[in-house]
């Protein structure tokens, strides 16, 4: 089975990489290994459309997502997303805290974010939940968060209907130079699918895929753990997290409220699809009630786990490969993928396409990681 473009991997990532080809009449397989399209990180993730907190590095993508495309995102995608531009707050409790956020906020003005430290007493009008221990936030106004789960559907069910063609339940085991050329995509089914240009947009799953073709990612797998409460009143619509990183979340429009956190328990995770664990979850509600008390009697309904794609220096890979041609890598997003999936979708089609790509991309480049 042939196409312009095979993409494997369909997280949103894949996905809306597969929506803006298919838009361009490029014809495009997306292959993904699991029955359920976005089953990875994709749909496990917090939902955070944040620019606060960032590496500069990958401003510009974020920026140009919240400017451009998510205001837009329900629309063009006929799905609702859930989309909520109504800040991210990044709380703090302690000096070293203010610190912290401090460095954080500088690094963001200078490289043109409108972020600004805050006292708690302002953080608390933003949001009168906040515990009186919280003594200080930064604030970013244009910050705020989606709904992984109907953002990667709409991404997938609209490139479907633009024509781009998903096959699910097939785990990719090598990719096959033709005459030097990244050319063909096999499978543990033994399928051959051939195609001019291979994106790689499969997680954690990319650094053995692509290692097939002769390439080497610097990844590491970061368990995160993530834990949904019953539904409750709208309460308030910020983005949160911490200065540790103690936990971050939101509330979604059906009212429940996700949080999620990295457990550290990698070396105890099992193998394979990683369960959630009763010790994470319960470090992260007490962490969380020392900020919000007033959640203390909010029940949670399920937890769940899963593994992020921890690049060597925290910012993703975005790049074509000079000794792979026709092979382009998207992965290493360390956890920071959603918010900027819109961006990298656009990117990998204008790559895929030989386009001149709308944000400069040299800083995501794979042989950063070479001599």
């Amino acid at each position: 089975m042939n196409a312009d473009v095979i993409i494997i991997g369909g997280g949103i990532i894949g996905c809306a990489a597969a929506y803006n080809l298919a838009k361009e009449n490029v014809s495009v397989i997306v292959i993904e290994a699991s029955n359920n399209i976005g089953n990875g990180g994709s749909t496990r993730n917090g939902g955070g459309v944040r620019q606060s907190g960032r590496d500069p590095r990958e401003l510009p993508l974020v920026m140009y997502a919240i400017k451009n495309i998510w205001p837009n995102l329900s629309d063009m995608l006929d799905t609702d997303v859930e989309y909520h531009q109504q800040g991210n707050l990044r709380l703090g409790r302690t000096e070293k805290h203010k610190q912290i956020l401090t460095e954080l906020t500088n690094r963001g003005v200078a490289n043109g974010l409108d972020v600004r430290m805050i006292d708690g007493d302002e953080a608390r009008q933003i949001n009168p939940y906040l515990s009186d221990a919280v003594t200080c936030a930064s604030w970013c106004e244009t910050d705020g968060h989606a709904n992984p789960l109907t953002a990667t559907m709409g991404y997938y069910k609209m490139a479907r209907r633009l024509g781009a063609h998903f096959i699910s339940g097939e785990k990719v085991v090598e990719i096959k130079k033709v005459k030097g050329k990244a050319r063909k995509v096999v499978t543990e089914a033994g399928n051959v699918y051939e195609g001019d240009k291979i994106i790689v947009a499969a997680g954690y799953e990319s650094r053995f895929i692509a290692s097939t073709a002769g390439v080497d990612i610097p990844m590491t797998p970061v368990l995160l753990e993530t834990l949904v409460t019953e539904a409750v009143k709208p309460m308030f619509w910020q983005m949160l997290g911490t200065a540790d990183a103690d936990f971050y979340g939101h509330q979604t429009n059906h009212g429940s409220f996700v949080f999620g956190l990295n457990s550290g328990l990698e070396p105890f995770a099992k193998p394979g699809k990683p369960l959630s664990s009763s010790i994470a979850a319960s470090a992260a509600c007490r962490g969380i009630m020392q900020y919000f008390p007033t959640l203390e009697t909010i029940k949670v309904v399920r937890t769940w786990a899963g593994w992020m794609d921890s690049c060597a220096d925290h910012v993703p890979v975005i790049s074509t490969v000079d000794e792979c041609p026709g092979l382009i890598l998207a992965c290493g997003f360390t956890g920071h993928g959603f918010g900027i999936s819109p961006s990298v979708g656009l990117l990998l089609s204008e790559m895929a396409m030989e386009k001149k790509t709308t944000l400069d991309i040299s800083a995501f480049r794979y042989n950063r990681f070479t001599k």
